[in-house]
């Protein structure tokens, strides 16, 4: 699950990292408002942000034709204006799509002199099995690219999860990002609370892009997260009832919110092929095979290891809640799942449903052979593949590809 950068910056907060002050609004006279704080508070400048789930705000555009999504402003009217301009309006980002985001919310917070950008990511490393603590010099940039130009600016450590993050690894990674004198112990600190943040939270990824380095109160120079991102593993929700009342419907597709309330994990993507399948690492090849004799996938859609015949035809009805779908492509192997469950499942969304839409089902393992008899004395229009291949090639044809 994915949190707006507010929302990250109030979980930020409770561990300990330093951030300027900021607040949240929906309406463009409370900015100005709290806006006009700040300036009193004698801050040089203020920051206007739109608040989406989605980066490269800063260069996108609204579809009023107003340009940028991130504006500093000098006084409280430019505030009010840039956030006039924002509020209720579509942006388009490189990350949103042509379709963009809906703005409903701005961030208004202090914008300190930036003498440095820095960068910080706490995440999970899958090849050790451990979290690591990334960091890099090459603050506000695209840390792929980064990674992909110069990986030597790329500063890795390794966390044991039974000890978490030592103090003299926040030192060291505060050393290797060039800071001296107290920046080395704001940094460990620093570091400290994001990693506890991404632990307590149980957050698959928490990026602080950028980390500056600022003038502080009386020119001392201080170290601060002006920007943040927290993605939040959905499987850990349950523990988080405060984290999961973060969760904004509005910046997620309906079919996939639908899809989230029947266990299914959907996402829709641009092609005519719908998948119906059961596990991760299946869903994935079968739309991989559909591409590879000519189709494209329409969505990506587990059902899981233990689907239900209510789950099977929900599935469809959200499979056929796409207009693009043109056919559609069940593949099933049972280990834990009977075959047979899922073909009456099938047979009862295809009768409930009125499909009309080209259908091929590929079922093998656990009870196959009554699965196929269900399938074949149900009276429904159903094509059977005997193998991947087979089916997709179906599949494919049935849409009129290649």
């Amino acid at each position: 699950m994915n949190i707006h950068e507010y929302q990250a910056r109030q979980l930020l907060s409770q561990y300990g990292v330093a951030l300027p002050p900021a607040e949240v609004f929906t309406d463009a006279n409370a900015a100005r408002q709290f806006a006009e704080q700040l300036f009193a508070k004698g801050e040089p400048l203020t920051v206007l942000k739109s608040q989406i789930h989605a980066g490269g705000r800063g260069k996108g555009t609204f579809k009023n034709g107003f340009k940028g999504g991130v504006k500093l402003c000098k006084t409280a009217d430019d505030v009010f204006k840039n956030a006039t301009a924002m509020l209720g309006n579509v942006l388009v980002t490189k990350q949103t799509g042509p379709e963009g985001r809906l703005v409903s919310k701005v961030l208004v917070g202090a914008a300190p002199e930036i003498k440095k950008e820095l960068y910080c990511a706490v995440l999970l490393d899958r090849a050790q099995s451990r979290p690591i603590i990334m960091v890099s010099t090459e603050g506000g940039m695209d840390i792929e690219q980064v990674a992909v130009e110069q990986p030597e600016k790329i500063i890795k450590e390794t966390i044991d999860p039974a000890l978490g993050l030592l103090p003299f690894q926040g030192r060291k990674l505060a050393v290797a990002l060039g800071l001296k004198g107290d920046l080395i112990a704001a940094g460990a600190k620093l570091f400290a609370g994001v990693f506890k943040t991404w632990w307590e939270c149980d957050a698959s990824l928490v990026e602080i892009n950028p980390l500056c380095i600022v003038a502080g109160p009386g020119g001392k120079d201080a170290l601060m997260a002006v920007d943040a991102k927290i993605s939040l593993d959905d499987n850990a929700l349950y523990r988080h009832p405060n984290i999961q009342a973060m969760r904004d419907l509005a910046e997620e597709a309906p079919l996939e919110i639908e899809a989230s309330k029947h266990n299914l994990n959907y996402i829709k993507l641009d092609g005519s092929i719908a998948c119906l399948v059961n596990g991760a690492g299946l869903a994935m090849a079968t739309m991989d095979i559909i591409e590879h004799f000519g189709g494209r996938p329409a969505n990506f859609l587990d059902v899981g290891g233990g689907a239900s015949k209510e789950q099977v035809t929900a599935a469809f009805r959200i499979i056929l809640s796409d207009p693009h779908v043109k056919g559609i492509l069940v593949n099933i192997f049972g280990g834990i799942m009977d075959c047979n469950v899922i073909a009456t499942g099938i047979v009862a969304a295809v009768k409930e449903t009125g499909l009309k839409l080209p259908l091929v089902v590929r079922l093998e393992g656990n009870n196959v052979a009554a699965g196929k008899k269900t399938l074949a004395e149900s009276g429904v229009a159903i094509v059977t593949g005997d193998s991947m291949a087979d089916a997709a090639q179906k599949v494919v044809k049935a849409v009129g590809g290649k």
